[in-house]
């Protein structure tokens, strides 16, 4: 296992108490490297959105934790926050809570040359996505081929 997912799900363990207390879903965790510095994010919503009063809660009790724990000898920037507008669909119930909503998909490798769709999520498997881009065109999309599916945000 990748350090990265050993922090990942390290992580996830200590936070799912604190979610579990304050009625928060937790959205995904990330330890990412961007530049020289090291970030250990985690995404939390709740119903009606998450505050900054939210996050800083978390972040406290994540911090203690993650201290006494120790288990990242790097150096890195602890960030609590919302998933945000055009949140990634990542986990199982990610998929299931989007259906019916318009998303954007951008694959690896060209399908019917090309590589960018936009439609409704009909439904997922855990092989494929069905995706409405049209009245009449739904595509059948492995989810091998996807990079990244996000929700779709219009201004």
């Amino acid at each position: 296992m990748a350090k990265r997912d050993d922090y990942e799900q390290k992580t996830e363990r200590l936070l799912l108490p604190i979610m579990e207390r304050t009625g928060f879903e937790l959205v995904d965790v990330e330890y990412v490297k961007e530049g020289s510095n090291y970030y250990l994010r985690a995404y939390i919503d709740k119903e009606g959105g998450i505050t900054i009063d939210d996050c800083e809660l978390v972040s406290r009790e994540l911090s203690d934790l993650l201290d006494a724990e120790d288990f990242i000898p790097e150096a890195y920037y602890l960030e609590v926050s919302s998933p945000g507008l055009g949140r990634q669909l990542k986990k199982e119930k990610d998929f299931a809570r989007s259906i019916g909503e318009e998303v954007e998909v951008k694959l690896y490798q060209p399908m019917d040359k090309k590589k960018e769709f936009e439609g409704v999520l009909e439904s997922f498997d855990e092989k494929n996505i069905m995706l409405r881009c049209s009245e009449t065109e739904t595509l059948t999309i492995p989810r091998e081929r996807i990079a990244i599916i996000k929700l779709a945000i219009h201004f």
